[in-house]
């Protein structure tokens, strides 16, 4: 039976701007029993079709997936999957000798609310964010592989953390197809060990590669220090690259043993480096100062209601950065978190900036890479944000 919600008078405009959330206020009413997962058909107060998607229990009620009356079936899935790949060939991901790990699916960029998939050569890591998607995933896993040409073999689900707790906890993580165990990508060359079993996210930060490329450029026979570092996407870039020496600081002694082994596996002196296991403001009130320090914290804050917090962590944390930075050194600095905008996380560095009483240029203003799209209709997706800062 088909599953209806409707909305109130003149609650319609979003979704004739194709913005993919129906909140919880613009709805009037529904018809049937809806259970968190569902898949629902939009209506106006007119009883105008308007769109189609998930059930959520919460704040935005619909995450929508298409503008059409269809059903989530194989062909609907394949179709989208298709469509997400072809734009990873456009922009050179596929059969590429030097970067095999990319993005393939990123939530409201390519369609998919609720959805990310990260490729990491011949594994798709899938990671569901909500109920209705994680239901259809042996669906979106087959299309995966069977779009990937014969790179894909191996899909594996990674959602236990980021689906609701009580829905969660009886869904283990697992191979949804294959079973390809930890294994060595290439990104611009660099080789990088993934671990997405245990490790954060899907495994690695590949929204970061373009800031690394960047980082790269300015850090010949410089020191450096990158902070929140994980496995060491920044260290390995900068050592390949010249650096005189990179410290890299993590609390996750997981995390930093695998940044020793990608130093290995690069072929890098381990001389140069030093791995340490410390709280990053920890490590900043007592560090000597560095040529380029790289400040590239979680998120500080997942809702609206943390973001006074997000952003006075942010400014303090940017204070202690700049005071690390040696005269004519570089800051580079990140937040990912999505309700930080570019303009306010602008303010916050700058605000951090006016305390250090330090003259600041801004050189780029830095974001997540292609492989990361955002649905013009959707604003939100812009969710990394960075900025290069020369230090006198």
């Amino acid at each position: 039976m088909e599953k209806k919600i409707f909305l109130k008078p003149g609650r319609e405009e979003s979704v004739l701007r194709f913005h993919p959330w129906v909140f919880s206020g613009a709805v009037r009413n529904g018809e049937g029993e809806f259970t968190d997962g569902d898949w629902v058909n939009v209506y106006d107060s007119r009883q105008q079709f308007l769109a189609a998607g998930f059930v959520n229990d919460g704040s935005i009620v619909v995450k929508i997936y298409t503008y059409n009356p269809e059903l989530p079936d194989f062909s609907f899935w394949n179709k989208k999957v298709k469509s997400a790949f072809d734009l990873r060939q456009v922009l050179g991901f596929l059969n590429n000798d030097k970067t095999n790990c990319y993005r393939l699916i990123h939530g409201e960029g390519d369609g998919f609310p609720g959805l990310i998939v990260d490729v990491y050569a011949g594994v798709a890591v899938f990671q569901a964010h909500s109920i209705g998607v994680f239901l259809h995933r042996e669906m979106i896993a087959k299309a995966i592989v069977e779009n990937s040409n014969g790179t894909i073999n191996t899909v594996f689900n990674k959602s236990s953390k980021t689906l609701p707790k009580e829905f969660a906890q009886n869904n283990e993580d697992g191979f949804i197809i294959g079973t390809l165990a930890e294994q060595t990508v290439l990104e611009n060359g660099h080789k990088f060990i993934i671990d997405w079993k245990t490790g954060q996210k899907t495994g690695f930060f590949l929204d970061q590669r373009e800031n690394r490329a960047l980082v790269a450029n300015y850090v010949n026979g410089k020191s450096v220090l990158n902070t929140f570092s994980y496995t060491g996407g920044f260290s390995i870039y900068a050592l390949k690259n010249g650096a005189k020496n990179v410290d890299s600081v993590d609390v996750s002694k997981p995390a930093l043993d695998i940044l020793d082994r990608n130093i290995e596996i690069n072929g890098l002196n381990i001389q140069n480096h030093q791995s340490k296991n410390e709280d990053t403001l920890d490590f900043l009130k007592s560090c000597n100062p560095y040529d380029i320090v790289i400040l590239d914290p979680p998120a500080y804050a997942k809702s609206i209601a943390k973001r006074h917090n997000a952003v006075q962590g942010y400014k303090r944390l940017n204070i202690m950065g700049l005071e690390k930075v040696k005269r004519g050194g570089f800051l580079f600095t990140f937040s990912c978190s999505q309700v930080i905008d570019k303009q306010l996380f602008y303010q916050t560095v700058m605000s951090a900036a006016i305390e250090s009483k330090r003259n600041i240029k801004v050189l780029h203003h830095l974001s997540q890479g292609a492989d990361h799209p955002v649905n013009i209709f959707h604003p939100e997706g812009s969710y990394l944000k960075g900025l290069t800062l020369f230090v006198e």
